[in-house]
């Protein structure tokens, strides 16, 4: 993948106007958590009928769900540290912060996606299996640098770095900080993708 190939994976898919109802959407849902968002607060606040934001997204939990995913979608950005271990940590930090951001919003749509098979859909397509992209991408410059060996590279270690930390993030009362990205990369990550190098 080159590095325009990692950047568009940041593009948003949503019309200027629809890119503002989910900016107000994922601030009213930071202020006043899932169940308290309305959509006609979403609708009030963006100076806009409810007809168009029911047009666009026909239920409040695609509406909340679309937010997340454009509200987080910097996440989708490659680091370029240079190394495995500096964009591994670099992937991690950007996870942690907008873990933090969007703790409560997370939260509400884990909850309906369980409940909603084609939010379920939408989550796997348009979230999760790009950040499994951009996961592969930095395992495959780090196999182009020597670093590490291609069949080190397994499927769970996509859930071991972003699923530990966004778990800590908002079922915890210890919110991951620096250091403990710094220690899943250096104690648990390294090790796992090295092994074969020793």
């Amino acid at each position: 993948m080159t590095r325009s190939a990692a950047r568009a994976m940041e593009t948003s898919p949503w019309s200027p106007r629809e890119a503002e109802l989910l900016a107000v959407t994922l601030r009213l849902l930071q202020e006043e958590g899932y169940d308290g968002l309305t959509v006609d607060a979403v609708a009030a606040k963006a100076r806009a009928s409810k007809a168009t934001v029911y047009r666009r997204w026909p239920t409040k939990a695609e509406l909340v769900l679309a937010a997340f995913i454009e509200g987080v979608c910097q996440v989708a950005v490659a680091p370029e540290s240079g190394s495995l271990r500096g964009d591994l940590v670099q992937l991690g930090e950007v996870i942690c912060d907008q873990a933090r951001t969007h703790a409560s919003t997370m939260r509400a749509v884990m909850a309906e996606v369980t409940r909603n098979p084609a939010l379920n859909d939408v989550m796997q397509h348009q979230f999760l299996d790009q950040r499994k992209a951009l996961f592969k991408h930095i395992l495959g410059q780090a196999v182009e640098r020597g670093e590490i060996e291609a069949a080190a590279i397994s499927e769970d270690l996509w859930d071991l770095l972003p699923g530990y930390l966004i778990f800590r993030s908002i079922f915890s009362l210890r919110p991951p900080s620096r250091r403990t990205v710094q220690s899943l990369v250096d104690d648990v990550m390294i090790p796992s993708l090295t092994r074969l190098n020793r």
